[in-house]
């Protein structure tokens, strides 16, 4: 599985983005799919999840209110609509996946979980 993300940029606080990923091969609609970022000098964190078994949803405590997962599986793309954006959600953001199972219930919030992962997309806030 490749996953290729875009739609990364420059905003303002309080502005939005919407974050793309396309993943390659026909077993997308059989993944989870998540969000993590990497701000410079923190470790990587999860952001959002999307558990493709049950359409389950999970968010990070900063995301949650702000950030919104989706995927469209005829399109093969999950998005992340991000809005309120703040400086501190500055971060190089990574489109990430798994192959799901609805026997298996992995930790969710942990960014450690995924085996594909993309190449990143930056996002920076500031005025």
């Amino acid at each position: 599985v490749q996953l290729v993300e875009s739609g990364g940029g420059l905003v303002q606080p309080g502005g939005s983005l919407r974050l793309s990923c396309v993943a390659s091969g026909r077993t997308f609609a059989t993944l989870d799919m998540g969000w993590c970022r990497q701000a410079p000098g923190k470790e990587r964190e999860f952001v959002a999840a999307w558990r493709y078994s049950d359409d389950d949803t999970y968010y990070a405590d900063s995301a949650k209110g702000r950030f919104t997962i989706s995927r469209d599986n005829a399109k093969n793309t999950v998005y992340l609509q991000m809005n309120s954006l703040k400086p501190e959600d500055t971060a190089v953001y990574y489109c990430a996946a798994r192959r799901g199972s609805p026997f298996d219930f992995p930790d969710y919030n942990s960014p450690d979980i995924y085996t594909y992962r993309g190449q990143g997309t930056q996002v920076t806030v500031s005025s």
